[in-house]
């Protein structure tokens, strides 16, 4: 069976911010931290609340998925294979291209064209630029790079934004011409690109991105479920139900349709062990790419913030020497005492997340028969300068702690609320409710200022209709806004729609 790919986004990103810790006792081998379920005979699977609905303005829209996809055909057609295309050209295919592109030329027929205008750069010398990689790479195998994160970091401003790109981007890729993104890494090792598959895939982004890379990491599926459980598992804020396909035991056959189960976890506060977390970040038969990529995201979010609560510049070398072997980095281990004292300037309100989706991207079928994602100029370009230049939201909220209270009989919903608010800028804290019969929200505001549209900002972050609003000036609270979360709260939300 072809292997779902994944991405693990936790080791390089612990690797560039060096912020990871091993105080936590290692789970249980082959524990399973959650009740497998079976559907019933007549039941619906969870759906995945993240289906995106396609943006095709003058071509046919392709990226379509099957939420009833059986385990016999999980076997397979798990992934679509990205085979190295070599592009061909028609009057009607350069046409659709020039239209998607104005600036930019038809994508070349294998070098018979002229190469299509780099973008400018977008970043500054003030950012540090990672690119994190995820790959199912085996010894003797063919293999992708399926999973692509860009982490760009303001050291000293504490920023980082987070930009997913999906695996059928179709970019040019120089000395190689228009191809999947997937592919670039495995053209430069086998093409002799100076700097191998990382220098290719590094130019190939600066040139279709205009976004320099400074280092890469890449690493591969024991590798990540090895740092996972390293930090002793790691709690993740599962906001909405996701139910796939997934092995009952990891050691059982993964060809024998009999040893999968459809699994679902959430929504609430799941603690995941390796396995799991692999599975719940790289899993896509009942969803797609772009769901996976927000999950990749959460998981890196989440790791994220176990490392800041543990001690890490004392475990900085020896963690260094642990991980040599599984993370495929250019960072050296003075590049991560260089860098260590920044550490502390970050905290999980100040990641902004974005994700090359539609409308930023159109689905498209070359003239060699391969379904491909097309970037939208405009749309695309607007992101990127968003996410590469420093937040002014980020400034303003840095200063606002909001204290986030369980009001209601759903367990973990404080936590799911405070991730929320994290995503949005926002520095939070948990604080128990008085009671937890509260039917619907309400936010409690401490400022001085009593500034209406803060509090309109909070509750349209929350996703709430309204809130009850009790307004309490006191200049020498500790958290300027206090949120009781009631029956009324609905915990699943959209990040790529919050304002950053």
């Amino acid at each position: 069976m072809k292997l779902f790919k994944f991405f693990s986004l936790t080791a390089a990103f612990l690797i560039t911010l060096t912020a990871c810790g091993t105080n936590s006792p290692a789970p249980e081998q082959g524990a399973l931290p959650f009740v497998l379920v079976t559907s019933a005979p007549n039941s619906t699977p969870t759906p995945t609340p993240f289906q995106p609905s396609l943006y095709t303005p003058t071509l046919p829209s392709l990226y379509t998925f099957d939420t009833n996809i059986s385990a016999s055909q999980l076997l397979s057609v798990t992934e679509t294979p990205s085979p190295v295309i070599a592009p061909q050209t028609s009057p009607t295919a350069t046409l659709a291209l020039h239209q998607l592109f104005p600036t930019q030329a038809a994508p070349p027929a294998q070098s018979s064209l002229a190469e299509p205008t780099a973008l400018p750069p977008l970043t500054d010398n003030e950012t540090i630029n990672f690119l994190l990689i995820g790959s199912d790479k085996r010894p003797g195998s063919s293999y992708r790079t399926d999973t692509l994160v860009i982490a760009i970091v303001w050291p000293k401003e504490g920023q980082v934004s987070l930009i997913s790109i999906p695996r059928d981007l179709w970019i040019y890729i120089p000395t190689v011409g228009m191809q999947r993104v997937n592919t670039a890494y495995q053209s430069g090792e086998i093409g002799g690109y100076p700097g191998g598959g990382p220098g290719l895939l590094k130019e190939a982004i600066a040139y279709n991105l205009g976004i320099r890379i400074d280092h890469t990491a890449m690493v591969e599926f024991d590798g990540f479920r090895r740092i996972v459980d390293t930090l002793g598992g790691i709690e993740v804020p599962v906001s909405c139900a996701y139910t796939d396909w997934r092995l009952i035991d990891p050691s059982y056959d993964p060809n024998n349709e009999n040893n999968w189960w459809l699994y679902t976890v959430g929504p609430g506060q799941v603690h995941m062990d390796g396995d799991l977390a692999l599975w719940y970040a790289r899993s896509r038969s009942k969803s797609n790419d772009f769901d996976r990529g927000r999950r990749q995201q959460e998981v890196l979010r989440t790791i994220f913030q176990k490392a800041l609560q543990t001690d890490t510049f004392s475990k900085i070398p020896q963690l260094y020497n642990d991980f040599s072997s599984t993370v495929i980095t250019d960072l050296s281990l003075a590049d991560m005492l260089r860098m260590a004292p920044y550490a502390v300037n970050f905290t999980n309100a100040n990641i902004r997340g974005y994700f090359i989706r539609p409308p930023l991207v159109s689905s498209w079928i070359t003239p060699g028969g391969a379904s491909v994602l097309l970037p939208n100029e405009a749309e695309l370009g607007q992101m990127l300068v968003e996410a590469t230049t420093l937040s002014t939201f980020a400034v303003t909220r840095e200063t606002i702690t909001v204290e986030v209270q369980n009001g209601a009989s759903f367990e973990t919903l404080e936590s799911l609320a405070a991730s929320r608010l994290n995503y949005a800028g926002y520095q939070t804290i948990l604080g128990t409710a008085d009671h937890r019969g509260y039917s619907s929200s309400v936010l409690v505001d401490f400022t001085p200022g009593q500034d209406s549209t803060q509090r309109q900002t909070i509750i349209n972050s929350l996703g709430l209709y309204s809130a009850n609003i009790l307004s309490l000036p006191d200049a020498n609270s500790a958290v300027q806004y206090r949120v009781i979360l009631g029956a009324d709260y609905e915990p699943c939300f959209q990040p790529q729609e919050l304002t950053h």
